[in-house]
């Protein structure tokens, strides 16, 4: 489990450069929905802080909260409709892909707060290592660390850390089995 963060509140100028971003987002990132625009998509997200490399592919109908707060690797995808609520950073591995309608989720609250004054505000960054491949419709929660080359079925709900070579599936998930690594001992 990655380490959470303790935010308590979003800050007025965060608030001010996401309206930013979700302006852009409508009007130049969104409306380019063909592959042939994934240069244009990376270009508008590394305007806004995206770490993204050249090979790393984003769809338009992805949905990114704060592009400043997403790391993506060279062969790396978030597919079509993926709600990326990256409040902490989103990493990606190289290969790593994202499937369609699928959410990372970095933020919660402290449940031992919800009667306190306070907004109980806590984030985790979420990190997918090499070559994993999440399923569609996952959930992946705050603080989580896909293994490389771990597989995530769709609809699974991941909550722990998935080990590496792993393929997991349901809610919770769970470990269905195990998958060769490739390299001799």
């Amino acid at each position: 489990m990655l380490n959470k963060e303790y935010k308590g509140h979003i800050s007025k100028t965060n608030k001010i450069v996401r309206a930013v971003w979700n302006m852009c987002y409508l009007f130049f990132f969104k409306p380019f929905g063909t592959t042939v625009f994934w240069p244009w998509r990376r270009c508008i997200l590394l305007l806004f802080g995206a770490k993204i490399d050249r090979k790393a592919m984003v769809y338009a109908s992805a949905k990114i909260w704060a592009p400043w707060n997403l790391t993506m690797k060279a062969g790396s995808c978030l597919g079509p409709n993926v709600i990326c609520y990256n409040m902490a950073n989103v990493a990606l591995n190289e290969n790593a892909c994202v499937s369609q309608y699928s959410y990372l989720c970095t933020a919660g609250h402290d449940t031992t707060l919800l009667n306190n004054s306070k907004n109980g505000l806590i984030t985790a960054a979420i990190k997918i290592d090499k070559n994993a491949w999440i399923g569609a419709k996952a959930f992946i929660g705050m603080g989580v660390e896909i293994g490389e080359e771990a597989i995530v079925g769709a609809t699974a709900s991941v909550y722990k850390d998935v080990e590496p070579y792993a393929i997991v599936g349901g809610n919770p998930a769970k470990i269905i089995r195990k998958r060769n690594s490739g390299k001799s001992i």
